[in-house]
């Protein structure tokens, strides 16, 4: 860590920079304060009172998930692979943010659950319920913390100040609009955040390509590099996955991050459902994760690209590229993560650099702040209030809403440090989703399809797909498993799934089934059809405004892209 310090690679920001950075985060905390206003109960702090619009929460899902692991994480993947690096986004978000959109956010909003675990609650009784809040709960500290390293690690480039000391105090920003305003707070701000992110980085894109010569002259270089022609092209993606066979690969991309990790993440994962959950009708919540998806599909262009450009025109990169492919450390003290920023140091000129910067700082904090207000929700209603206190009156639950996220925000700081000793971050998370959201889907999508699963399946299920995904990972790293780079992940998700799948029917076969009348609301067979229906009148009319339509649009748009590329 001590490399990043190093004169070399410290950003030059000018008196105008710091102005502009003052500037943002006095507005974020402005919002965080104005929002706390119209925080009057729980369901305000922790579901923004479900009176949000779609094209709000819709901008928000898409910021929440535009944290570190988008921005830092892709563009690593962009340095060392390429344009594979789009399957993340066409193949591993679109389709599945398109099933939520139409499949699950009736039930979920139909149901009125205010959390994924209660809904798990309303399924499977009590201990699936407990199993899937402390497991989700680990998960958001473990991704709260990753996308905290990477905020301080920015500090610390722009400041020079320790790692440590940068860690606490970006901790503490995000932690006082969070804990001021809650779930409004950190949309508002995630809206915020998705302009000002795009404001950074698409002139980074446009002046990255000038340099290059455009897209033939970044065709020229990137084919001239290591790593060479099949950085191209989007498929097979060999490179990407670490499997020496295309149709392996191709069934990696398909299966493992096609539909199980990406299902596992888009329909399970709460910190994307709250943000659903929060708009202010059954179609608005559908709209959202449809809205967003527009947006989704063009982000590889403002940080893949950059990533190549990286690849092709940082010094850094240019000499030690294949020492960081060979995964061993670069001389320089580069790594992969560092990419935007050693791009940003060499392009752009001040005043751009404090709106870059702004724009990174935002997402970590968008992701952060998502991570925190989803661990404050589930361990609130899912934890305390289920199994410690049940009968507090509601300012109860809001103060101790408002304490836990200071909780979780020390927690956090302590899990950046485990996410410091990883080279690419993206690659941490994926095996962190493996573990935890592939068996979860797994359970999910069988309990709301097959009205047989028992309870006892559901919990049995649950702790098998993610013990199995973790022995997968631990053979991987003990070498059993000639596996590399984010294969790993496609494979632990993959078993994770059938593991959880296999148990879970097995269990259901030879224990007792809940009774069909506890099940209305929750399996798809035994829902009133009407009941998943949404207004058309008022403000949900209009054909620009039918969830279907919109999921058809996308759907066609994101074919067209892989067929391009």
């Amino acid at each position: 860590m001590h490399v990043l310090a190093d004169a070399n690679l410290r950003l030059d920001a000018s008196p105008i920079d710091y102005v502009l950075l003052a500037f943002y985060f006095a507005l974020v905390l402005g919002i965080g304060y104005m929002a706390r206003r119209s925080v009057s109960s729980s369901l305000d702090f922790f579901l923004s009172g479900r009176s949000l619009p779609a094209w709000v929460t819709g901008l928000a899902f898409i910021s929440a998930n535009l944290g570190a692991v988008e921005i830092m994480g892709m563009s690593a993947n962009g340095v060392l692979y390429g344009l594979p690096t789009v399957h993340y986004f066409w193949i591993g978000a679109i389709p599945a943010m398109l099933f939520l959109g139409i499949v699950m956010m009736p039930f979920y909003y139909g149901s009125k659950v205010r959390s994924v675990p209660e809904f798990m609650l309303r399924r499977f009784g009590k201990p699936a319920h407990l199993v899937n809040g402390i497991s989700f709960a680990s998960a958001q500290i473990l991704i709260a913390g990753a996308n905290l390293f990477l905020l301080a690690s920015v500090v610390n480039l722009l400041l020079g100040w320790p790692l440590w000391v940068s860690i606490i105090v970006a901790a503490a920003v995000v932690l006082s609009y969070t804990a001021l305003g809650g779930l409004s707070a950190a949309i508002y701000n995630e809206v915020l955040q998705f302009f000002v992110i795009v404001a950074a980085l698409l002139p980074l894109t446009i002046v990255g390509l000038v340099k290059v010569g455009g897209w033939q002259g970044l065709v020229d270089k990137v084919t001239a590099s290591p790593g060479g022609d099949a950085q191209l092209h989007s498929w097979p993606g060999d490179n990407l996955t670490g499997f020496g066979n295309s149709f392996l690969s191709i069934l990696g991309l398909v299966f493992g991050l096609g539909f199980v990790l990406s299902f596992g993440y888009w329909t399970t994962n709460f910190v994307e459902v709250q943000r659903a959950m929060a708009s202010k009708s059954m179609s608005a919540a559908r709209r959202t994760p449809i809205i967003g998806a527009f947006p989704k599909m063009l982000v590889p262009f403002i940080v893949i690209i950059p990533g190549m450009i990286a690849a092709v025109t940082v010094s850094e990169y240019v000499q030690d590229k294949q020492v960081l492919l060979d995964g061993g450390d670069a001389p320089s003290g580069v790594t992969a993560n560092n990419a935007i920023l050693l791009l940003m140091r060499d392009l752009l000129p001040n005043g751009m650099l404090g709106v870059a910067l702004a724009g990174l700082l935002a997402s970590f904090m968008a992701g952060m702040a998502a991570n925190l207000s989803s661990f404050n929700t589930v361990f609130t209603y899912d934890i305390w209030q289920s199994y410690v206190k049940k009968n507090e009156t509601d300012g109860y639950y809001l103060r101790l809403g408002r304490l836990v996220t200071a909780i979780g925000t020390v927690l956090a700081i302590g899990t950046a440090f485990i996410a410091s000793n990883s080279g690419n971050i993206l690659t941490y998370l994926q095996d962190l989703f493996s573990f935890f959201n592939a068996p979860l889907f797994a359970t999910f999508i069988l309990g709301m399809f097959w009205k047989r699963m028992t309870p006892t399946a559901g919990w049995v299920g649950l702790v098998s797909g993610t013990a199995s995904a973790i022995t997968v990972w631990l053979l991987s790293q003990a070498g059993v498993l000639g596996l590399t780079g984010q294969g790993i992940s496609f494979v632990a998700a993959g078993t994770a799934f059938v593991v959880d799948i296999a148990v879970s029917v097995g269990v259901s076969l030879a224990t007792a089934p809940k009774p069909e009348a506890q099940l209305v609301g929750l399996v798809y067979s035994l829902t009133p059809k009407e009941s998943l229906k949404h207004d058309e009148t008022g403000d949900d009319a209009g054909w620009y405004r039918k969830p279907g339509l919109l999921a058809g649009i996308v759907l066609i748009l994101t074919i067209v892209l892989n067929i391009i590329f």
